[in-house]
């Protein structure tokens, strides 16, 4: 499998399983035909912790993890290079946060690495939650052109950096997939809460981002499913009120994200774009239900956006999340 396991460390970008330079191991891999997809996770996670390591458990070589599920070690002629980029993310949220936000330098140097020694290559970058800091932070560091595309899943980045780091030159020149769900506005508001933002009343880029070169993918919403059922690419609907999982663990969505990285010109940004919501719902929308269904979350609830309040109805909400396991743990 074209796969390399490289570790952000105080040293620099560093081999996760074996004692060689990342940069002579990317050397190794400059012939190798199709697109360079640099895979980030989210929070909780440590390279090398026996419990917590995410080349054992999302990275990892077997059916259902990322790379398997973006088309690496499928034996296709023009597989490409897949990196996962592995960082630790274990640690109070804010302090994660800014350490996300400084990592964007140490991602931006493997991107331009990729980008010099093999320019034909496209080059992606597709991350989840505190992993899409990292990814946004990288684009003040890039020159145009140096991304080709960006899938960014239930992100825990404030709208506004997003914002100011799509006007730097790399940033006006990549293609970026927002996918959201209401199904992760819990997390969106402990985000909003446990960390201080740019400015005040920021709100996570799961109430979307302002930007002509960003398309925003409700995951949740039924006319999104109903446009890529029509493409072929069925995403099957959402099974919890809450989850910050669901945007790679949903039957179909990596299916979509393989699409979007391994074949761009059948799937142009603008094409999709038209076809999809140009705005989320919003936040809440899948509590707002009819009176008969008596756990949902009330009104007076819902409209308060307080964190301790939305806490109190943790223990009555979570419970529809997803266990803990090998391939998931919980966020925040």
């Amino acid at each position: 499998m074209p796969l390399l396991r490289i570790n952000a460390t105080t040293q620099g970008l560093q081999l996760h399983d074996r004692p060689q330079p990342a940069e002579t191991a990317l050397a190794s891999h400059r012939e190798t035909p199709g697109p360079a997809i640099v895979m980030v996770h989210g929070y909780k996670y440590a390279p090398g912790d026996v419990n917590h390591c995410p080349h054992d458990k999302i990275f990892a070589a077997k059916p259902g993890s990322w790379p398997t599920a973006l088309g690496f070690g499928a034996g296709r002629a023009a597989e490409g290079l897949g990196i996962a980029f592995g960082w630790h993310a274990r640690g109070s949220l804010w302090q994660m946060h800014r350490r996300a936000a400084e990592l964007g330098q140490t991602l931006a140097a493997l991107i331009r690495h990729l980008r010099t020694k093999t320019p034909h290559r496209p080059v992606h970058v597709i991350a989840h939650s505190l992993g899409t800091e990292i990814a946004l932070s990288a684009l003040e560091h890039l020159s145009a052109h140096d991304l080709d595309r960006m899938v960014l899943l239930t992100g825990a980045s404030f709208s506004s950096h997003a914002q100011r780091m799509l006007q730097t030159p790399a940033g006006l020149t990549t293609e970026v997939f927002n996918v959201v769900s209401r199904e992760n506005d819990l997390f969106d508001l402990a985000f909003e809460n446990l960390v201080t933002a740019p400015v005040p009343g920021d709100t996570a880029i799961g109430q979307g981002i302002d930007a002509p070169n960003v398309t925003t993918v409700q995951l949740d919403c039924p006319r999104t499913l109903s446009v890529f059922t029509s493409l072929r690419l069925p995403v099957a609907p959402p099974q919890r009120r809450v989850c910050h999982w669901s945007t790679y663990t949903r039957p179909g969505v990596m299916a979509l994200y393989t699409k979007l990285l391994r074949d761009p010109e059948q799937l142009p940004q603008a094409h999709l774009a038209r076809l999809l919501p140009e705005t989320p719902a919003p936040r809440w929308a899948r509590f707002r239900r009819s009176e008969r269904q008596s756990d949902a979350l009330p009104q007076r609830a819902i409209s308060m956006p307080s964190l301790p309040l939305a806490l109190r109805w943790k223990t009555r909400i979570m419970p529809a999340a997803p266990a803990q396991g090998k391939q998931n743990e919980h966020a925040y």
